[in-house]
């Protein structure tokens, strides 16, 4: 059952590697290209969450709880599972509720923002999950680098918290004001 969930967690993977490829080329390639990635970038989406949603159950079916909560290296791995997930379902609901607008104009800098930051935290997760599985990679030390002791913290760096805090702000006060503009020019 172990590589059940080894072989599950490479769906998620990949089908969030690709929703961001066609991300950034929906947002910033002209032509063609961008329509097709544009057009095929809510099904990837969809399929990304299934499969990490069915990756997170059976690895959470496999391992015990107790033994997951015991191992810093473990809970972050499962913090990062759930921040990947968060982040690729806002993409997936925000691409959703826009349909064809959602590229359109400053919105998809969000679509931008989020699958970087996503991309990250993936990125992480795998990371975490092949530490587990004794197999070390070079983004550990990356992930050094931005003060993170992957064995032994369980937290996000204050940086990190500080600059979540300052996007949420700042996406908070973005559509405030695009809710004002609208407003005032009768299209809410």
């Amino acid at each position: 059952m172990n590589g059940t969930h080894a072989m599950l967690v490479h769906f998620p993977l990949g089908f969030w590697a690709l929703a961001t490829l066609m991300i950034l080329v929906g947002a910033f390639v002209p032509g063609r290209i961008a329509e097709l990635s544009r057009a095929a970038l809510l099904p990837v989406l969809v399929l990304s969450l299934l499969g990490a949603l069915a990756a997170m159950v059976i690895g959470f079916i496999v391992w015990p709880m107790a033994a997951n909560l015991a191992s810093p290296l473990t809970r972050n791995h499962i913090l990062m599972a759930f921040w990947s997930l968060g982040i690729f379902t806002m993409i997936t609901i925000l691409v959703w509720r826009a349909g064809a607008s959602a590229f359109d104009g400053t919105r998809r800098w969000a679509l931008v923002i989020l699958a970087l930051i996503g991309g990250l935290f993936f990125a992480s997760t795998g990371t975490l999950g092949g530490h587990l599985a004794g197999s070390t990679t070079p983004f550990s030390q990356v992930l050094g680098l931005m003060g993170w002791e992957i064995y032994t913290t369980f937290y996000s760096p204050l940086w990190a918290i500080a600059l979540m805090v300052i996007i949420g702000l700042l996406c908070a006060l973005w559509g405030f004001r695009n809710r004002q503009s609208s407003k005032i020019r009768g299209q809410y």
